[in-house]
């Protein structure tokens, strides 16, 4: 997260850096946040430019939080080395999205979820609400909308 938390980090060996740090550091960016005000187009072209030249961005997050024109221009030159997609906006792309023209961006069809275990236990929790809901109980499993 965005604060130093020493105790959980020396409970794991960590060390808290700055978000400029760990961009300019990390072979790998995988960023895991909710998409708000702060995070819509958090990766922009500032930020890219702030990775490795040899980082590799992975979005499984939300498509919304890169900017895409900026991360085309930064694959494109070599800014960073690749990016992989998980997520895009919109869903799908486009057949004419510039992103697919890229042999340094793969894109995939946000699967993200598609274990067999999570599947299961995606069907498991919908099996359990329709059955709370039928017996006229809440529902477990309920979207905080």
């Amino acid at each position: 997260g965005p604060r130093e938390k020493p105790t959980e980090a020396a409970s794991v060996g960590a060390e808290f850096v700055t978000e400029e740090q760990l961009l300019s550091q990390s072979d790998f960016v995988v960023p895991m946040f909710p998409l708000n005000e702060h995070t819509k187009g958090y990766f922009n072209a500032a930020r890219l430019s702030a990775m490795k030249k040899d980082g590799i961005l992975i979005n499984a997050t939300r498509g919304e939080a890169v900017v895409q024109d900026d991360l085309y221009q930064a694959l494109k030159s070599g800014t960073i080395l690749a990016a992989g997609l998980d997520v895009t906006t919109p869903e799908p792309l486009p057949t004419d999205s510039p992103l697919l023209t890229l042999p340094n961006c793969t894109i995939f069809p946000h699967i993200g979820s598609a274990t067999v275990a999570t599947r299961e236990k995606m069907a498991l929790m919908a099996a359990e609400n329709i059955v709370a809901f039928a017996a006229g109980k809440p529902v477990p499993f309920q979207a905080k909308l």
